[in-house]
């Protein structure tokens, strides 16, 4: 009974929007393709951001088509609205700044630090060589998160187009990362469970107390209350760390003063869903001596339907694993 319910509603629903679309001037065969378009779309995964290295090229014959070959299959997966595809010259400059080589066979222990450099879950890296008759393509799929790999495999005859191959390989990698979605993406731990197990270890333990002077800016938008600032105070909170208010007025000593940046940027649009990028860097000083205890930085993505609620998202998802990872060095130095 109630599926017949919710079935009648769905249809008076669909009919309803078909009626308004009809009246904007669209067929029905062009608004019940997007109807479908977009039922195949919601049933999948959320977005992943991911990014592409160029495959290796193995032997003389393919001199200069890894290169090229990873530019088409860019181009191939970056209409899937369910994948964020981190631009190449970004990724490239994340990458030198931090001083790692990176190789077109990407160690998996490395892919962690790639991943938080430059805010992709997920690495599509591989190989490309020729046979006397054939053109092969072999793509790895790394997970940042979980090091977990997968791969796939494709070929064409060598006087085949390499656009087919790359839309070939670009198939089976998207179908991989939809099967193996659960494996390869780690599942956000809940803030109350980490805030549980953080008050367990730490629940005899005296803990400093802490301000902010953080900055943050959503790049050519105004800023409207501080997302990093905000998702630390709770979690510190909650930890039983004492959070200070505004210090520089006022007599009041914290023991720690955790500084930083925080940035947000559009990234892109694509069937009304908004993806931003958003990176954060913060330290922890002491108040009495300046040294500095903890520094840690972390960029990450959110997608949504508003940009500057959806960049307070990603920045959000930066203050929480920055906190993870922070927290329990504060809580040591206290003990040292």
């Amino acid at each position: 009974m109630r599926l017949a319910i919710l079935a009648i509603l769905v249809m008076s629903s669909a009919s309803l929007l078909l009626r308004a679309d009809l009246a904007a001037g669209e067929s029905p065969g062009e608004q019940l393709a997007d109807a479908s378009e977009e039922v195949k779309v919601a049933s999948r995964p959320m977005a992943h951001p991911i990014a592409i290295l160029p495959l290796k090229e193995r032997g003389r014959e393919v001199d200069g088509v890894g290169q090229k070959l990873s530019d088409l299959l860019f181009a191939s997966m970056v209409s899937d609205p369910n994948l964020l595809l981190v631009e190449r010259e970004e990724f490239d400059q994340v990458i030198n700044e931090a001083e790692l080589n990176l190789s077109a066979m990407v160690d998996p222990n490395q892919a962690i630090a790639v991943g938080r450099l430059t805010g992709a879950k997920l690495l599509v890296t591989g190989s490309v060589f020729q046979t006397d008759e054939e053109l092969f393509a072999i793509a790895k799929i790394i997970s940042t998160e979980t090091t977990r790999v997968v791969g796939a495999s494709v070929s064409v005859p060598v006087d085949e187009s390499m656009d087919k191959l790359a839309r070939q390989l670009a198939s089976k990698v998207i179908g991989l990362i939809d099967q193996n979605a659960n494996t390869l993406i780690a599942p956000e731990p809940e803030p109350n469970v980490f805030v549980k197990e953080f008050q367990q270890k730490h629940k005899d333990q005296p803990l400093p107390s802490v301000a902010f002077r953080i900055t943050e800016r959503h790049l050519n938008a105004p800023t409207i209350d501080p997302a990093v600032e905000t998702e630390l105070s709770i979690l510190m909170s909650q930890c039983g760390f004492k959070v200070f208010g505004d210090t520089q007025d006022n007599a009041l000593k914290p023991d720690l003063i955790i500084s930083g940046e925080a940035i947000s940027e559009f990234a892109s649009r694509r069937k009304g869903l908004v993806s931003v990028k958003a990176r954060v860097e913060l330290k922890a000083v002491t108040s009495a001596t300046g040294e500095v205890v903890v520094v840690d930085r972390q960029t990450d993505m959110a997608l949504g339907l508003a940009e500057q609620i959806t960049a307070k998202d990603a920045l959000q998802n930066c203050a929480a694993k920055i906190a993870r990872r922070m927290l329990p060095k504060l809580a040591a130095q206290t003990n040292r």
